[in-house]
């Protein structure tokens, strides 16, 4: 059936060309968009003034001399009339015309007896010849992995889903420009990288030809925008793209936004007044207003939170402790698994999904974390908080570490869990160090990704990105 509808498409293709027509045109004639034509209508309406609008033909109801065609581009959709009568070259259009081609078509408005606005076409021509049939518009893109594979075809179809992403567009951009205004200077560092680090992920290798060196893709920015603040700058921040060879689920990516902030001279206290403005102007400037949000937000400290739930104390338990926990909540973990891992893996099972309100968990034990700065309270702790939500976390921030002879020994503690077999432990980066040991100040950072935007549009996050990593089909 399907090629049936192809070699026809092909044959009306044909036909264009043989009448001496370029069904791919590089010129096209628009005075207007379809939104501007709805907008200004009664105007063009009184003036007769004759316009010329391009886009997708979507419907297409025949009734012998007339046409009506249901037209759509980038800003909406609206109704052309083609008439024996009225438009140059119909006979050749009723032959050739299929829901899916691009037309492009000239005259003045009218509205018709049912009182729909329309274009009255004058003229008309097929600017692209469609050959795969779209799926239905009533029915749409039912397929998910047709979805996520052919994307292109539920865009065209879903107005919802055009939204989605025009509002994850404003998403960033509230983002960019509460930095900017708050003077931040946005920079690009490199997505190559020599040693990965900024978090706990494996890494996707590749080669550079040119240096004969292997490289990884970066799983963080943040190493990279540290060194930045050595050199001087004292507020920096990058939306980039940030890759973890990991699973896959409704919350994770193998490639992904990422925002990360670095703030000279501030404290996890004041990033936490700070991160909430932000939140809060980004998610009004997207969402709307969101009520759950505006409430103030309630600081969680880690250590009780964790202590009420598994009736351990994360600071003074053991690993044999953490183990059988762990071993009664049914989690697997890898024999080599210590202290730190442990406790996160615990903690995402028992604590994270009770944390629904939006709120700050706060100062998680040094194991946990081998980036922020201890706790002046409590060398045990770090000075880390992390935004929680709907029961997932939905952003980071700390008090960065900037004692060279502390960061070494948290590295080095790292180590000894990858050389146990832990691929995502951190590695140890002597150029990092030596950046440190030059001078880091007083700093706080912080980041977010692409999964506070699924979250809050209540969709998994392979669903809010354009092209998402497919398995070939075989």
């Amino acid at each position: 059936m399907l090629e049936e509808i192809i070699n026809e498409r092909k044959q009306k293709l044909n036909k264009i060309v043989a009448g001496g027509h370029n069904p791919y045109p590089a010129v096209v004639k628009r005075t207007h968009t379809t939104a501007e034509v709805l907008k200004d209508f009664g105007k063009l309406s009184t003036s007769r003034k004759r316009i010329s609008i391009v886009g997708r033909v979507m419907s297409l109801r025949d009734q012998g001399n007339i046409i009506f065609a249901d037209v759509k581009d980038g800003s909406g959709k609206l109704q052309v009339i083609l008439s024996k009568k009225e438009t140059k070259g119909f006979a050749d259009l009723k032959k050739t015309l299929d829901i899916g081609d691009f037309i492009e078509a000239g005259g003045g408005v009218l509205k018709t007896k049912k009182g729909e606005k329309s274009v009255q076409s004058a003229s008309a021509r097929i600017i692209v010849k469609a050959i795969l049939p779209l799926p239905s518009e009533y029915y749409g893109v039912e397929d998910p992995e047709t979805i996520l594979r052919k994307r292109y075809l539920d865009l065209t179809l879903s107005d919802e889903i055009r939204d989605l992403f025009i509002k994850k567009s404003v998403f960033w951009q509230s983002f960019r420009e509460f930095l900017i205004k708050e003077n931040f200077l946005e920079v690009e560092t490199p997505v190559l990288e020599a040693t990965p680090g900024g978090a706990e992920a494996e890494p996707f290798k590749t080669h550079h030809n040119a240096l004969d060196e292997d490289f990884y893709l970066r799983i963080s920015l943040e190493i990279t925008l540290k060194k930045l603040l050595v050199g001087g700058y004292e507020r920096v921040f990058e939306i980039g793209r940030i890759f973890r060879n990991e699973g896959m689920d409704a919350e994770h990516l193998q490639d992904y936004t990422q925002l990360e902030f670095y703030w000279a001279y501030a404290d996890y206290n004041e990033l936490m007044k700070f991160v909430r403005k932000m939140y809060l102007h980004v998610i009004k400037q997207t969402f709307g207003n969101r009520p759950e949000w505006t409430k103030p937000w309630k600081k969680v400290s880690y250590c009780d939170a964790f202590k009420k739930e598994n009736k351990l104390d994360p600071l003074t338990c053991s690993v044999d402790d953490l183990r059988k926990r762990a071993r009664e909540l049914g989690l697997k973990f890898e024999p080599y698994a210590e202290k730190g891992r442990l406790i996160d893996l615990i903690f995402k099972k028992t604590v994270r999904p009770k944390l629904t309100a939006p709120s700050f968990l706060i100062d998680p034990p040094v194991f946990v974390e081998s980036l922020a700065k201890r706790s002046s309270k409590n060398p045990l702790i770090v000075e880390r908080f992390q935004v929680m939500a709907y029961g997932t976390e939905l952003g980071k921030g700390f008090s960065e570490l900037n004692d060279p002879a502390d960061q070494r020994a948290r590295f080095e503690e790292q180590m000894k869990l990858r050389e146990k077999g832990d691929t995502e432990a951190q590695r140890l980066d002597e150029e990092f160090i030596e950046a440190l040991s030059y001078g880091m100040p007083p700093a706080t950072g912080f980041g977010v990704s692409e999964r506070l935007f699924s979250v809050i549009a209540g969709r998994p996050i392979r669903e809010t990105v354009f092209f998402p990593p497919m398995k070939r089909r075989r």
